[in-house]
């Protein structure tokens, strides 16, 4: 019975959301929805979860139906028919350890998912399974259901602000009041999204409607699972439009989460997924489970190629590959829109599901789809013997490292601060198997959204001299979402790579916000009511059940305020202290999310001390518990590390656009008179990757017995002892007796 009516409930939705793109009806809702879709292995796991969900509750119905109480259902099934319902529903197959016997190349090569990066626990930091809990989750039910879900239920002895209207009060900023970052580019917010977006990924529920009323959650204003909408007060946006309420939709619970009693000895309170692996791997290019690395690679050859667009190009430059969905986001916006004449372009394919959200983040996406290409190519002259599995997985291998180089060294130390790095993300100190760098659910679900307070209103686009570009001027962002063919038909990726490393970062300042970009006009493609990012971001912690923002400055070693006096010497703000306790009432009830981005910047950094100690925390695990971490012994020789010091975010786009000069730190805003020309740039050595030099020097025999009789060697049994001194490790090693030879 579950199945059928998880079943049900999945066609209905797929069958609406398809027609809703075909005939140009989609909402600003449904854009977000079918964004954070689950796809493959995941839309499997996810399915199964739900499958198990709506048996447990119709057997609680069931017995308290013949009860005639209130009872846990759980409590009164036995382990093992709750191990056959597990089984029945498939959710067993995602949670038992994964056998690493079968995996080839373990000590060379990532697996596409990372099933096996941690060898006692091959689980641990691969896709599809669980975010970790630092802090346990609070939910309103202590189970499942999100705080707020109960509008007249006070937490802490107080109501908790609807999340609307904690963003008109405290977050809201005109465009024309933006603040520009005086030492950052816009190519660092940028670069926030595009790490994060190789880190997380949280899959929405896939069905539309309620599993138990059959409400289109769209439809109603009420909460029913999944349905947890964000209600207005005297907004006059509200006033505008019909709708009542912003439809949204609840992450998606992983297996057997979210239930009453007990299961396997275990609690299960509701635990949401993390789709992506945990580890810098660059996951957004190559995907993050086999299927869809399979499917981004062009297997016409043995090259070890990404595919590519067959066609378009970039002034002969490679674009991405078009997805073959029959119904697409992209090419729907250009019809509501009426945006080109050309209406059928689709989205790209990359190997993250949101390449298309923003044409900054589609132009990264593009770049490094490139670089990995040019790898591939270049290998292949090093190596002629090397074939298309061998150059893929190098040249993938050597990406995984560019970003972890560029992350720990240039990123972050702009994010969290020279004193927090040296603190925390200085030094390797090596790999541990007993760190878990699952990512956390509070720096997915709020530390690491930080950066949508760095994001300019303009997607800038700049000419050959770094000014904005005459033919194709910089459009606003709600204008540059889903629009692939603004690449393909206004002059490509340069002008918006130039408009990333030549333009600065929006300031987060406590008077200024969020942008009305973001905050009014989120996936606005018609006249229908737009999403509010800030709302939706605290709506996301309430859903996640993540504690308010003392418990957080509790966990990180910092003081909890108290009361109005406390909390202005935390934000060193009067008015906004008394704004936040105006709604709050209590700080201990602030969201996380914006009791973390109201802080003021630690030193050198651009978050507070709450989020900086996040951020660093969760950057110190993923290094420190990656086996195929670059700096870790036996993953990359002594000459090919020093080689991936040098890595250079400029030198990349040297490689792989038309543009001739860039400023050699990207990061950093400068006046373009002190560019530096791409010819001056170091070329990235790929030298040590060579694997037909080195030397075999003969040591002698080792005998390993002698004649009983005689005395003498028997040289069946003796192994010849070679020194080896190559850059690369042998396709064949071992030790070899002489008949073997």
């Amino acid at each position: 019975e579950a199945k059928a009516t998880v079943d049900s409930a999945y066609e209905y939705s797929r069958k609406q959301s398809i027609e809703r793109v075909r005939t140009n009806a989609a909402k600003p809702s449904d854009v977000l929805r079918l964004l954070k879709q689950p796809v493959g292995p995941t839309r499997l796991a996810v399915r199964a979860a739900d499958y198990m969900d709506n048996t447990i509750k119709l057997i609680k119905t069931s017995l308290v139906a013949r009860q005639k109480r209130s009872i846990n259902a759980t409590d009164l099934i036995s382990a093992e028919d709750l191990q056959l319902i597990s089984d029945l529903t498939g959710c067993s197959a995602h949670q038992r350890p994964a056998s690493c016997k079968t995996v080839s190349n373990l000590e060379r090569f990532r697996t596409a998912s990372s099933i096996c990066n941690n060898r006692k626990n091959s689980r641990r930091g691969s896709s599809n399974t669980p975010f970790t809990r630092w802090l346990p989750a609070e939910y309103q039910d202590e189970i499942s259901l999100p705080k707020g879900w109960d509008l007249k239920l006070k937490i802490n002895k107080q109501l908790l602000p609807l999340v609307r209207q904690v963003s008109n009060h405290i977050l809201s900023t005109k465009n024309s009041d933006v603040e520009s970052d005086p030492l950052y580019t816009h190519l660092v917010t940028i670069f926030g999204q595009w790490t994060d977006h190789d880190l997380t990924f949280t899959p929405h529920s896939p069905v539309i409607r309620s599993f138990s009323n059959g409400i289109d959650c769209d439809k109603t204003c009420e909460r029913t699972e999944p349905c947890f909408p964000i209600i207005p007060t005297n907004d006059i946006r509200f006033v505008e439009h019909s709708e009542k309420c912003i439809p949204f939709f609840r992450s998606t619970a992983a297996c057997g989460s979210g239930q009453t009693g007990h299961m396997f000895g275990a609690s299960t309170v509701r635990q949401q997924m993390n789709t992506l692996t945990s580890f810098i791997d660059s996951g957004q290019v190559y995907g993050s489970d086999d299927t869809k690395a399979q499917f981004l690679r062009d297997l016409t050859n043995d090259k070890g190629l990404l595919r590519v667009n067959t066609a378009y190009t970039d002034n002969g430059r490679e674009l991405l590959p078009f997805t073959n969905m029959g119904a697409n986001m992209c090419a729907t916006r250009a019809r509501i829109t009426n945006d080109i004449s050309l209406k059928e372009v689709p989205c790209f394919l990359a190997g993250d599901e949101r390449s298309n959200e923003n044409i900054g983040l589609s132009s990264l996406h593009t770049l490094f789809m490139r670089e990995h290409n040019r790898l591939a190519r270049a290998l292949a002259k090093l190596n002629p013997h090397w074939n298309g599995e061998r150059l893929y997985q190098e040249a993938r291998k050597i990406m995984g490292a560019y970003f972890q180089v560029i992350t720990y060294r240039d990123y972050l130390f702009h994010i969290v601060g020279p004193d927090v790095i040296a603190k925390q993300l200085s030094t390797y100190p090596g790999y541990d198997e007993d760190v878990d760098p699952s990512i956390s659910n509070v720096f997915a679900t709020a530390a690491y959204r930080f950066a949508h307070l760095m994001v300019q209103p303009f997607m800038f686009r700049l000419n050959e001299t770094y000014e904005e570009h005459p033919e194709y001027p910089s459009p606003l962002l709600h204008k540059a979402f889903f629009t692939p063919w603004r690449i393909l038909f206004e002059g490509g990726l340069d002008p918006i790579l130039r408009g990333l490393v030549g333009r600065r970062a929006k300031l987060n300042t406590q008077e200024h916000m969020m942008h009305d970009e973001l905050r009014e006009r989120l996936f606005e493609f018609s006249k229908e009511l737009a999403l509010d990012l800030a709302s939706l971001n605290m709506q996301r912690g309430r859903d996640h059940g993540l504690p308010g923002y003392n418990e957080w400055r509790k966990f990180c070693g910092l003081s909890q305020p108290k009361n109005e006096r406390q909390l202005k010497r935390v934000l060193n703000n009067k008015e906004l202290a008394k704004s936040l306790l105006k709604l709050y009432k209590t700080p201990s009830n602030i969201d996380v999310w914006v009791g973390g981005v109201a802080e003021p910047f630690v030193k050198g950094g651009r978050v507070g001390p709450l989020f900086a100690c996040l951020v660093a925390t969760q950057f110190q695990r993923i290094r420190q518990g990656d086996r195929l971490w670059w700096e870790n012994e036996g993953v990359f020789n002594e000459d090919q590390r020093e080689s991936l010091k040098q890595t250079s975010l400029s030198r990349i786009i040297c490689d792989n656009t038309g543009i001739t000069k860039v400023p050699d730190k990207p990061f950093q805003f400068k006046s373009k008179d002190s560019y530096t020309e791409c010819e001056k740039i170091p070329a990235f050595d790929l030298s040590c990757w060579t694997c037909m030099k080195g030397t075999l020097t003969f040591v002698g025999l080792n005998p390993l017995s002698r004649n009983d009789n005689t005395g003498n060697i028997d040289t069946k049994h003796c192994i010849i002892q070679i020194e080896m001194s190559f850059p690369c490790s042998l396709e064949i090693y071992g030790l070899y007796t002489l008949n073997e030879l």
